[in-house]
């Protein structure tokens, strides 16, 4: 079992990350908790069991849980379960179970315990770690949230094996990611030797390249932003294809066409050359993933996503890689923008 150490401020936490680590869940919770509302969603085939008294809250299965309609509907049931402030909201599944559940538990009471039984990959080498919750709204994805750092993770590699392979592919975009960023400022990104190691230590090296960025940068003032690296494109790919938009990507799949988008546009800008670019396409298809934008997706569309993202600060902002490694870059260019787009295929 690899144990790694999340020192966030005055709530540190450990993820636990191995065969079995489910387990353990009773070890984990935060002492006194007298009950726990357990979160998960349909076809989520991992039993828990927090060693308490507990109640179940099954969300919609999908992406379409991630809405405010979710978080009340929950924080209702647990007023009537009678969850108090001492308890603990425990949330089994994937990025969207961890994401709607830590965001009530964030707002129930104004802020109750949660632990997080991260079940597919995505969540355990992403969304699971670092305390950021929440739910879409129509007009794209996340911007409705709150930081808010789980007691405990705990990532139970066992669980893996019964994943279908788009959730597979899912969870390899954002490793894909952490391939071409420093867990530590200076001391270079792993690349392809990543993808090298056995599966719990690819978990524990994302995991252990997100601690040490939510360390020291808990709410994305600053280095966190390059954990966001090809979100950007990725989440306005997600949002127009939840407007009904011909795009049926899941979260990695999407970031990793957002990664190769970001390389592009840094070679455009001067920033990298075509032998980096190539890197980033080379990574990306090792695992499998796809490398360009699903056809028929206007740049006009995308470019207005794009204008709404969090990182933006009333321009376009992306994180780029560049001499210096991977940064985020303000003042981007639309015409620049629109002209990668366009290379990569889109209408205009």
């Amino acid at each position: 079992m690899i144990s790694v150490d999340v020192p966030v401020g005055e709530r540190p936490y450990v993820v636990r990350i191995g065969a079995g680590a489910r387990r353990l869940l009773a070890e984990v919770l935060p002492p006194g908790a007298r009950a726990a509302a357990v979160v998960t969603q349909p076809g989520i085939d991992v039993e828990v069991d927090p060693g308490i008294p507990h109640e179940r809250f099954e969300l919609p299965a999908g992406e379409e849980a991630k809405t405010v309609s979710s978080v009340e509907w929950l924080c209702r049931g647990f007023a009537r379960q009678g969850l108090s402030r001492a308890d603990v909201v425990v949330a089994a599944g994937g990025g969207v179970v961890t994401d709607v559940a830590g965001f009530a538990a964030a707002t129930y009471l104004r802020g109750v315990a949660y632990v997080n039984v991260a079940t597919t990959l995505l969540a355990q080498v992403d969304a699971a770690v670092g305390g950021k919750t929440g739910v879409n709204l129509a007009e794209g994805k996340n911007l409705v949230g709150a930081f808010w750092q789980p007691a405990a993770v705990l990532c139970d590699t066992d669980v893996l094996a019964t994943l279908p392979e788009r959730e597979w592919a899912s969870g390899y975009g954002e490793v894909a990611k952490c391939a071409f960023l420093e867990r530590h400022p200076g001391e270079g990104a792993p690349g392809m030797a990543l993808a090298e190691l056995p599966l719990d230590e690819q978990v524990a090296w994302c995991v252990g390249l997100k601690a040490s960025v939510v360390a020291g940068d808990e709410r994305e003032g600053g280095r966190r932003m390059l954990l966001n690296y090809g979100h950007t494109l990725a989440h306005a790919l997600e949002a127009v294809g939840l407007a009904g938009g011909p795009v049926e990507l899941r979260h990695g799949e999407a970031v990793a066409v957002g990664l190769v988008f970001a390389a592009l546009l840094a070679e455009r800008l001067g920033r990298i050359d075509g032998a980096r670019v190539a890197e980033h396409r080379r990574v990306v298809r090792h695992f499998g993933l796809p490398d360009r934008i699903p056809p028929g997706v206007p740049a006009a569309e995308l470019l207005a996503f794009m204008a709404r993202d969090k990182k933006a600060r009333h321009d376009l902002t992306f994180v780029l890689d560049g001499p210096k490694g991977v940064e985020a870059v303000h003042g981007v260019a639309e015409a620049d923008v629109v002209a990668t787009l366009l290379a990569m295929g889109c209408p205009r």
